[in-house]
């Protein structure tokens, strides 16, 4: 089994930003977030990135590991989210190919999932 990585965009605005007190992005409370609970929700790396281009469905998030599909959620909510996003990584990482259930997936991720995106050395299919 190959453990997976969760990447957390910093980056990432909220409809709320700016008319909060708080000036800290949505990605990076995303992040924080995750961080927060992560000791219910084990994963092998939580890691923060400047952007994964996703702006328009912000926050995003993205699963992946050496030679397991990747994925790519977005339209998650800081306050709401963690722990949707920590069982799905969770998910991922028990997953051989990263392909987990779809009805096990939390309901948010499967609702607003963005891309499946396939390991780099998928073998070619004839």
């Amino acid at each position: 089994m190959t453990a997976s990585t969760l990447y957390v965009c910093t980056t990432c605005r909220s409809s709320t930003d700016g008319a909060t007190v708080d000036p800290t992005r949505a990605g990076a409370r995303l992040l924080s977030a995750v961080q927060g609970v992560a000791d219910d929700y084990p994963v092998s790396r939580i890691v923060g990135v400047e952007c994964l281009s996703n702006c328009s469905r912000g926050c995003t998030i993205a699963v992946g590991a050496p030679g397991k599909w990747t994925y790519v959620i977005g339209n998650l909510d800081a306050e709401q989210h963690a722990p949707d996003v920590l069982a799905f990584a969770r998910q991922h990482s028990a997953h051989e190919t990263g392909v987990t259930v779809w009805r096990d997936r939390p309901e948010h991720i499967r609702k607003n999932t963005i891309a499946r995106i396939p390991p780099m050395n998928l073998p070619e299919s004839s």
